[in-house]
C-alpha cells in the first residue's frame, strides 16, 4: 500500500514547482521531502524525479500520480471532516491567519476565549498579507484567513472560497506635528499634492488603494519610504518624516508629535474572514468564525 503522507508529498512538489517550495509548505526541510520521494520511488519501482538544468522535475509518470494523489487527499479531507461533522466538536489543527494589524487589534481578544471554550483545538496563527493568505487558503494551507480591501481596491476571491465580513475599519491621514496640515479639521485628496508618501510596498492591497486613490483626484503619489510595519511608519512620522495613511485597528496610541486629519471622502477597509467553501460544516471552522465575529463586535461596541 502506498504511503499517503509519501503522496501528499508528492502532490506538494507537483503544486509548487520545487522540492524547497513543497517543504516550506507542509512545514518539512527539503531533505525529508526529497527522503519520502526516494522512499516512494522504491514503493512504486518508478522513477519520479529528473534532473533538468541545474534543478529536478517530476516525470510523466510522477505527474499523473500527483494528479491521483490529489484526488485521494481529497477524499481523505472528506473522510475527516464527516467524522469532525459526527463529533459535533471543534477539534484537531486549525491555521489562523491574519494582516499584521488585525494580528494585533483582534487576535489578542478573541485567541483566548477560543482556545478556553475549545480545549481540543489547536489553533495556530501566520502573520500574512491579504492576497498571499487568500491563495493559501485555496491551496489549504490555511483554513481561515483574516483580509481586508478597500472600496476602489476589492479583493478577489475564487469560486471556491467563502468569506463573511468582520466590520469596518476607518483610517485616517498622519502627518508630523509640524505638517501644514496638521491643524485641518480635514483634508481632500487634491490638498496632499506634492507630499512625500510613507506606505506598505508594492503588491500590497494598502499600497494599491493609495495609488489608486490619489490617481483618480488627478494626482501621482510620490511614495519615498516603503514601510511595510504601521508602527515603523508612525516612527518615523514622529521624527517629521513623510506622511501617511493609517487605519485605526491596531494603530494604537499615536505618538508624541503625530497628528491624525480626517480625510474627505472618508476612507475604510473591510475585513472579512475567508475559508474554504468545502470545510464550512467543519465544527472548527464554525467555531473561529464565531469567536471572529464576537470579538470584533465587542471590540466595535467598547
Amino acid at each position: 500500500m502506498i504511503d499517503l503522507g509519501r503522496l501528499r508529498a508528492l502532490h506538494a512538489v507537483a503544486v509548487y514547482g520545487s522540492v524547497g517550495s513543497a517543504a516550506d509548505a507542509l512545514g518539512y526541510t527539503p531533505s525529508a521531502i526529497s527522503q519520502q520521494l526516494a522512499k516512494l520511488e522504491r514503493e512504486t519501482r518508478t522513477a519520479l524525479l529528473e534532473k533538468r538544468g541545474r534543478g529536478i522535475v517530476l516525470t510523466d509518470a510522477a505527474q499523473q500520480l500527483a494528479a491521483t494523489a490529489g484526488q485521494v487527499l481529497q477524499l481523505v479531507e472528506e473522510a475527516e471532516l464527516t467524522l469532525e461533522e459526527q463529533r459535533g466538536q471543534a477539534i484537531g489543527t486549525l491555521v489562523l491567519a491574519a494582516f499584521p494589524t488585525a494580528a494585533r487589534g483582534l487576535l489578542p481578544a478573541v485567541l483566548p476565549k477560543l482556545i478556553d471554550e475549545h480545549p481540543a483545538l489547536d489553533v495556530r496563527v501566520s502573520e500574512t498579507d491579504p492576497y498571499e493568505a487568500v491563495a493559501a487558503v485555496g491551496r489549504g494551507e490555511i483554513h481561515i484567513a483574516i483580509v481586508h480591501d478597500w472600496h476602489n481596491t476589492p479583493l478577489t476571491l475564487p469560486d471556491d472560497l467563502s468569506r463573511v465580513k468582520l466590520g469596518t475599519d476607518p483610517a485616517d491621514i498622519l502627518v508630523p506635528a509640524s505638517h501644514r496640515l496638521a491643524g485641518k479639521e480635514s483634508v481632500r485628496a487634491d490638498d496632499l499634492v506634492g507630499e512625500r508618501w510613507i506606505c506598505q510596498p508594492v503588491g500590497s492591497i494598502c499600497h494599491d488603494w493609495l495609488i489608486r486613490t490619489m490617481r483618480k483626484a488627478g494626482v501621482e503619489p510620490e511614495v519615498v519610504y516603503s514601510v511595510a510595519e504601521y508602527q515603523t511608519q508612525l516612527a518615523m512620522l514622529a521624527q517629521g518624516i513623510g506622511i501617511g495613511l493609517l487605519p485605526r485597528l491596531g494603530r494604537g496610541p499615536l505618538p508624541p508629535g503625530v497628528v491624525a486629519v480626517p480625510l474627505q471622502p472618508a476612507p475604510s477597509r473591510r475585513l472579512y474572514a475567508v475559508w474554504r467553501t468545502a470545510t464550512t460544516r467543519r465544527p472548527a471552522i464554525a467555531a473561529t468564525l464565531a469567536a471572529l465575529k464576537a470579538g470584533w463586535k465587542s471590540r466595535d461596541t467598547a
